[in-house]
């Protein structure tokens, strides 16, 4: 590519709002009210200015293109890149305060139309509103940016965000150098390097919030071609059998102690070890948990439970942990692998420290031994064929101590152990 090769940057400022707060996603005005009124804090900016320090560092002096305040000019200065803004909405819109529309980001993508490539900040909500701009610019006949998400949302189940910022910015730096910048990929020639279709989906949120789980897909857009730095589509777990699921509660209660507190994140497999308690847990949501009494054969008598408190935000799901000796109980999302950052934000950083402590284990992982408990089925994990399990927990450093190998329960008295990855590692170099 040329050497004035330009790439935008859209932030949808209010991406993952209500992933700590527990809300399950961000969309509606009310929803974002409800998560900064239970603490929430917006992480949006942060990660796409995470991206742009990685894409500077490999391409330095990229001229960026991106919108007023919140939008991607804040993101551009935190990473101190050259830029030039387009007045895609009102100036007083989106204003200091950070509330945006779906609008204001369609807007702003058509307002870059001449990009080479379009970076942009969210979740899949975000993914649908890029999808519809897209396609105007089709339909007036302009010309197409290629795009590349970077995570940021509560639900990331889209095929065409990166792993990680840190994936995002190098990715980006690879496709206008011309080449894909991952093993097994490259350019197609022309000079410019391959690009691919990826699948957009989203979910109802209010149905979501009601523990129904029904992804449609939107369509496509063109991104880079690096499937390696790709997080890919979420992948079901519909063929998975009962009894798989059930053996792997059954494991998990069968290590538990009285008196420990257990935070089952969101999950069918999770929800089964709430079953196995005896306890009606959430589909979606955090939970705390407790065994109350031993027993014996387990596989015979099952064992009670204690329901400490179910659905927790991060600040209520910190005050549980806090002190005391806690464990997570964490399962794997299909097809993308990812353990920490997906969709369970309630498990930040301070719960993480909390859980696990701050004093490094000898060896990579080691600190999470026994109190982190990662649970999939053999399926799944075939399935990300030889793909590492990911952590993406919003804290880069904290991420790199859990990298190593971690024990995955995968049904009854079976288990495996399986390499994890900090997601801003992989596509490093």
């Amino acid at each position: 590519m040329s050497a004035g090769v330009s790439v935008g940057l859209v932030v949808n400022p209010v991406a993952g709002l209500g992933g700590a707060a527990g809300l399950k996603g961000s969309d509606g005005a009310e929803v974002q009210r409800a998560a900064l009124a239970r603490g929430a804090t917006p992480r949006a900016g942060e990660r796409a200015a995470r991206a742009v320090r990685a894409l500077l560092s490999r391409r330095p002096g990229t001229r960026l293109v991106t919108a007023p305040g919140p939008m991607g000019e804040h993101s551009a200065r935190a990473a101190g890149a050259p830029h030039t803004l387009v007045r895609s909405v009102p100036p007083s819109e989106p204003g200091a305060s950070g509330v945006t529309t779906a609008g204001d980001t369609r807007r702003a993508v058509l307002a870059m139309a001449g990009v080479d490539l379009l970076l942009f900040a969210g979740g899949d909500g975000t993914a649908r509103d890029v999808l519809d701009a897209v396609r105007e610019l089709r339909e007036r006949g302009e010309r197409v940016p290629p795009v590349l998400g970077i995570p940021a949302g509560v639900k990331v189940y889209s095929g065409c965000f990166a792993l990680s910022p840190a994936a995002a910015g190098t990715l980006a730096a690879a496709y206008i150098s011309g080449t894909s910048g991952v093993s097994g990929t490259s350019g197609d020639g022309s000079g410019r390097a391959a690009l691919a279709e990826a699948e957009v989906v989203d979910l109802d949120e209010d149905r979501y919030r009601q523990g129904l789980v029904s992804p449609v897909l939107y369509g496509a857009l063109r991104v880079p071609a690096a499937p390696a730095a790709l997080s890919g589509r979420k992948a079901g777990s519909s063929g998975t059998a009962p009894g798989t699921v059930e053996g792997i509660a059954r494991e998990v209660v069968s290590r538990m102690r009285p008196g420990v507190r257990h935070v089952l994140g969101p999950g069918a497999t999770t929800r089964a070890v709430g079953r196995e308690l005896g306890l009606a847990t959430t589909l979606l949501g955090v939970d705390v948990v407790e065994r109350v009494e031993r027993v014996e054969r387990v596989e015979r008598d099952g064992a009670g439970g204690r329901l400490v408190a179910a659905d927790v935000s991060e600040a209520e799901l910190s005050g549980l942990v806090e002190g005391g000796e806690a464990v997570l109980v964490l399962s794997v999302i299909g097809g993308q692998g990812f353990v920490l950052g997906r969709g369970n934000q309630q498990v930040s950083p301070r719960v993480l420290r909390a859980v696990l402590g701050d004093a490094p284990g000898d060896a990579p992982g080691a600190r999470a031994a026994g109190r982190l408990l990662v649970l999939a089925t053999q399926q799944k994990l075939a399935a990300l064929g030889g793909r590492p399990l990911l952590a993406d927990s919003g804290d880069e450093d904290l991420d790199r101590m859990l990298a190593g190998h971690v024990q995955v329960i995968t049904g009854y008295h079976e288990s495996t152990i399986y390499r994890i990855s900090a997601a801003s590692e992989e596509l490093n170099g």
